[in-house]
């Protein structure tokens, strides 16, 4: 079970986009964060002493070796979690629930984005999936699918051979299993 200030941290939108950022470029030093996000200096470096605390991202060391700039990185990759984790405290389930809404939010805001640029020529080779499926579990076997889930992904992209002179675009993929009826 995830601790509720990481749930928190990383669901805050721009800390979400510079932990989004850190996953895909690996480690950028706060200057190239600010451009890249378009934001002040002073707010991203506050926002990853934040996601620091939470143990999300950490300092780097300058591949240069100028101890003048400040440099981070992702400290650990994915997370998998569910409000009900946190029923045993109202406080943290309230604020567990708020997080899923922020990101359901944003996922679906990256859905939207991705429909509207699907003409785009840079896009066209890329055909977004769409993967569902309708079944029976326990709450412990859908927690093990979560589980499964995450493993499989961060093998599949620790597999892709990003040296191999290919063109690659970011990609997105999110799933939510939860109890329904048809």
């Amino acid at each position: 079970m995830e601790d509720i200030s990481v749930i928190t941290a990383v669901h805050h939108p721009l800390r979400r986009r510079i932990y989004d950022y850190l996953l895909l470029y690996g480690t950028a030093k706060v200057t190239t964060l600010s451009r890249a996000l378009d934001t002040q200096v002073g707010s991203i470096s506050h926002h990853l002493r934040m996601l620091e605390r939470a143990g999300l991202v950490e300092r780097a060391d300058d591949p240069a070796g100028d101890r003048r700039t400040s440099w981070w990185t992702v400290a650990r990759r994915g997370l998998t979690w569910s409000a009900e984790d946190f029923a045993d405290s109202p406080a943290d389930a309230l604020l567990a629930r708020e997080a899923q809404r922020q990101s359901i939010r944003m996922q679906i805001e990256r859905l939207q984005r991705w429909q509207r640029r699907h003409d785009d020529p840079a896009f066209a080779a890329y055909d977004a999936s769409n993967t569902e499926i309708t079944a029976w579990a326990t709450p412990d076997e859908l927690r093990d699918l979560s589980t499964r889930l995450l493993a499989a992904l961060n093998e599949w992209r620790v597999a892709v051979d990003l040296e191999d002179g290919q063109k690659r675009t970011p990609i997105f993929f999110f799933a939510h299993a939860f109890p329904t009826t048809p």
